[in-house]
This record gives structure tokens, C-alpha cells and sequence, in this order.
């Protein structure tokens, strides 16, 4: 009785400890300040900003702007668009590359092979056998232009690439990432590791 018990538990601790997994979004993020005022202060209020590729009814941008909304509230920005001090636009890129086994890894390499015996000859050519998986390079940009003046006053964007194929388990991180700092991010780029639920 007492071995079932224990087996239950060990059981149950297995699945618990399998379900709070967390993984790493690491994202390497460069970003730039150019303030002709005073950097925002919590509660600075902005609007977003869409490029004419993203003015259509695009479920996806406004998908990427509600990630966005929740990523700057926690530097202190505010969404407020009829009395906006800045203007924000979000860019997400995703390139899709595929990945191959290195070579020689169970495939073998191209050649040319010639036999021959007692009962007769062959010729034989043989190329590599690779099977590619779906690997994706991601970059979200942000650029926060300073509505008085029209002039760009904060540009960040946060790189990441993975096996992950679902940007919006990815984005968030990445958007924390990216404005990691703000209003006067480090020079130069930074490695910056969010931990997600895995």
C-alpha cells in the first residue's frame, strides 16, 4: 500500500514539475535615444502609428499593438490617442528558414562510385539526403517619434530566433526585451533572457 502511495506522488510531483516547465526567449536587442525634450515620465501618454501596408483591417497588427499596449504600461507609458505626446509604431518580421542536418551526420556526401566483379560492372551516383525542419528569425522593431516635431526620439528592436512557429507565444518576451531600459536604454546591443512558460 504504502509503494502505491509513494508511486502516486512521484507521479503526481512528475507532472506537476512537467506542466511549470519555463523556457528562455533570448532576444538580442539594440536600441537608440535621441530625447529633444525630457524623456517620458510614468503616465507620458501615446498613440499608435500604422505604415500604409498596415492601415487595412489587420487582425494581426492589432494583435501585435495589444502586446505592445501591455509592454509599455509596465515602463509607464499610457495609451491615451487623443492626447498623445508621441506616436509608436510596432514592425513584427518573421523569416522562415530551413534547417539541415550537418553534413555527413547518418546522410553521407555526393559522389561518383564505379564497380566491377566477374559478372559484370555498375555505375552509381549518390547525393546527400537531408530532412530540413522550420527554424524562424524574428525581429520587432519600435519606433516612438515625439508628435510636436515629428522627429523620431526612440528606436529599439529586439532579435530572436527559434523553432517556436507561434510569434504571439514569442512576442511578449521580445517586447520586454526590447524596451529593457527605457527611456535611456545601455549603448550597444544586448543580450536580455525572458523566461515564458514552456
Amino acid at each position: 500500500m504504502i509503494r502505491v502511495q509513494t508511486a502516486i506522488i512521484l507521479i503526481a510531483s512528475l507532472l506537476l514539475t512537467a506542466c511549470s516547465t519555463m523556457r528562455v526567449v533570448d532576444s538580442d536587442v539594440t536600441a537608440f535615444s535621441a530625447w529633444t525634450s525630457a524623456p517620458p515620465v510614468p503616465g507620458t501618454r501615446y498613440r499608435f502609428e500604422r505604415l500604409p501596408s498596415q492601415q487595412s483591417a489587420n487582425t494581426q497588427q492589432d494583435r501585435i499593438e495589444a502586446l505592445a499596449t501591455t509592454s509599455l504600461s509596465k515602463v509607464g507609458m499610457a495609451l491615451s490617442p487623443a492626447d498623445a505626446r508621441f506616436s509608436v509604431q510596432v514592425l513584427l518580421v518573421t523569416e522562415i528558414v530551413q534547417r539541415y542536418p550537418e553534413p555527413g551526420f547518418g546522410f553521407g556526401g555526393s559522389g561518383v562510385s564505379i564497380g566491377g566483379g566477374s559478372r559484370g560492372a555498375s555505375v552509381g551516383l549518390s547525393f546527400p539526403i537531408g530532412f530540413g525542419e522550420s527554424y524562424y528569425k524574428r525581429t520587432v522593431s519600435i519606433l516612438m517619434r515625439e508628435l510636436s516635431t515629428q522627429k523620431v526620439v526612440f528606436e529599439t528592436r529586439a532579435l530572436h530566433d527559434g523553432p517556436s512557429g507561434d510569434a504571439f507565444a514569442v512576442l511578449p518576451a521580445m517586447l520586454d526585451s526590447a524596451l529593457m531600459g527605457f527611456p535611456q536604454p545601455p549603448v550597444g546591443t544586448r543580450r536580455i533572457n525572458v523566461q515564458i512558460p514552456g
